[in-house]
């Protein structure tokens, strides 16, 4: 099993009323894009969420969370929240809620067009 398929349908849920929510197999997961950017996913039993540099140590402050380390790189804009740390719908919807602002505040810019020399 790659990813919690419960923790993945509790998170579908939350994000369901949202028509811009598209979901991709990513990193050996399944990763939930908003507005065409990557807010959130599921990675074995714990939940990867995008959060940005600026809220990173506010998230590292919390309950169950460490940094996202795919690469033996920690990222200090992305983190895990251990399945522990997500037994109620009321948490895991606030935590959800945190990668979709992220995805609010900082929206996708278009790709500028290469020039031709």
């Amino acid at each position: 099993m790659a990813y919690n398929e419960a923790l993945a349908g509790r998170i579908r849920a939350i994000l369901a009323a949202r028509p811009d929510v598209e979901e991709k197999k990513m990193f050996g997961g399944l990763s939930f894009m908003v507005a065409g950017q990557m807010c959130c996913g599921v990675l074995k039993d714990d939940l990867v969420l995008r959060v940005g540099e600026e809220r990173f140590g506010d998230a590292m402050a919390q309950p169950h969370v460490r940094p996202f380390d795919l690469t033996g790189r920690p990222s200090i804009a992305m983190v895990y929240v251990a399945s522990v740390g997500l037994s109620s719908d009321e948490t895991l919807r606030a935590w959800v809620q945190r990668g979709v602002d992220h995805v609010k505040a900082h929206p996708k810019t278009s790709k500028r067009a290469s020039r031709k020399r």
